[in-house]
């Protein structure tokens, strides 16, 4: 082992059920409607701050509604988004400044060219807190213009997750229609990434299995954050599970990643993320050695920095 307790601060020992009332950061949910959702879902992932999207049918009177269904404008459902977001990087009011570049809320029943009761408009919240926010914002809003907002404005009553092709369409599909122009969104902090690792890190899309560069790769080392450097792991808890995405037993401290439920794919599991960057990495199981973690990180979320270099770029970092 080249790391001592000189780099990197030791982590409490504190057990299993102590750690899950503490783990997960408090993560906030807001529900958007704005035409299309394929579009609205493309744009809204890609703010800082939020964690997931799930585009659904929201706020119908059918209990089991399809794509077909709602099109038929019997339902009353509305094509909408469910945004989990980290309140910590980016509040509600940003995301609703945001939201406001992408939509016409003057008009009713249409978003671009889609016509139709499930293309309204609409902000629909979860917790009590966020309706003062959501009603002050309309009423500042109103005073901007003199057209009349017609965006809705209530509690989320249900929502069902739109069937699979839906998730994630644009990543998917890059030239499927959209009647956003994601050009709006302010990335520039994010230039110095690959196409890969913005998708990873900032969408929490994964890689393929087997694909990452430091699957098999067991150099004497430390990881870092792809976003902005900040130390993750350390090559002394690496090892190979097999999966086919860099496995570790530990961060180098617990203080440096976050910890979320993750519901996505139909699945219950945790998610991991950078603390400093809000950057997903991964998630984490425990199926590891002897019963211990297994931290299962994309490779596109990681930067390699050889044992060598270690010192230097630690006292660089101190630096900054």
């Amino acid at each position: 082992m080249f790391l001592t307790e000189n780099f990197f601060p030791i982590a409490k020992l504190i057990n299993l059920e102590e750690e899950l009332l503490i783990m997960f950061e408090k993560l906030e949910v807001i529900y958007l409607a704005g035409g299309c959702f394929w579009g609205v879902e493309a744009f809204i992932s890609r703010l800082h701050g939020v964690n997931h999207t799930e585009v659904g049918y929201a706020n119908g009177r059918d209990l089991a509604p399809t794509y077909e269904k709602v099109c038929s404008e019997k339902t009353g459902h509305v094509e909408t988004v469910k945004v989990t977001y980290n309140p910590k990087f980016i509040g509600l009011e940003n995301i609703l400044e945001n939201f406001f570049k992408i939509i016409d809320p003057y008009t009713l029943n249409r978003q671009g060219a889609d016509i139709g009761t499930q293309y309204r408009t609409g902000i629909y919240w979860q917790e009590d807190f966020q309706r003062d926010i959501v009603l002050k914002f309309l009423a500042k809003k109103r005073l901007e213009s003199s057209k009349k907002i017609v965006v809705e404005a209530r509690p989320i009553i249900n929502f069902y997750p739109a069937e699979d092709y839906h998730q994630k369409y644009l990543e998917k599909n890059p030239q499927g229609y959209c009647h956003v122009d994601l050009n709006l969104i302010d990335d520039e902090e994010f230039k110095h990434l690959t196409k890969e690792e913005y998708e990873i890190t900032q969408l929490s899309l994964t890689e393929p299995p087997f694909s990452g560069k430091y699957d098999n790769f067991f150099e004497e080392g430390i990881y870092v954050d792809v976003v902005d450097g900040e130390i993750l792991f350390s090559s002394d808890d690496k090892f190979d599970s097999g999966c086919g995405w860099p496995a570790f037993t530990k961060p180098v401290s617990q203080d440096v990643i976050t910890q979320n439920r993750d519901f996505s794919y139909g699945t219950t599991r945790i998610e991991v993320r950078s603390a400093k960057s809000n950057s997903h990495l991964g998630h984490v199981f425990h199926d590891g050695p002897g019963g211990s973690r297994r931290y299962c990180i994309n490779s596109n979320a990681l930067k390699f920095i050889p044992k060598d270099e270690v010192e230097k770029y630690i006292k660089n970092k101190n630096k900054e």
